[in-house]
């Protein structure tokens, strides 16, 4: 009379499913930041148009000051690899220096031939890695 045991199988959450499909830790990890990141690129991006889109029958009230979501949004996209681009100047005022490749390369030589070496000396005392046992009274 061998009576078979019904284990009761919980339904696993999404969490529970990722630890199941992905072994390694760090790509469990990865994988969790990339879709973390994307939710919070996806909820600034939305704040961001709303700000701006204007919806029929509804009154938007106040306006908010989107600068602190704007950093946000492009702060997550560099994340990812992606920098937004600025406005470009016409030379006047600091920004990108218009250098040539000629004038770059000869920049380089100069530098070589200035410093061709830099010696980086670190000094620090010897640690001990070991417990401390404190001492007996």
């Amino acid at each position: 009379m061998a009576e078979a045991k019904k284990e009761e199988v919980k339904p696993k959450g999404p969490l529970g499913k990722l630890k199941e499909s992905i072994d390694d830790k760090d790509e469990q990890m990865a994988f969790l930041s990339t879709i973390i990141r994307l939710a919070v690129l996806t909820w600034s991006a939305g704040i961001l148009t709303l700000n701006y889109v204007k919806i029929p029958g509804y009154e938007q009230g106040e306006k908010i000051d989107p600068t602190f979501i704007a950093s946000i949004f492009t702060g997550t996209l560099a994340t990812f690899g992606v920098q937004a681009g600025g406005k470009k100047k016409d030379g006047s005022g600091g920004g990108g220096a218009n250098i040539s490749k000629k004038d770059m390369e000869i920049l380089i030589e100069k530098a070589a031939n200035t410093a061709p070496a830099q010696t980086i000396r670190i000094e620090q005392a010897p640690m001990v890695l070991a417990p401390q046992i404190p001492p007996k009274k």
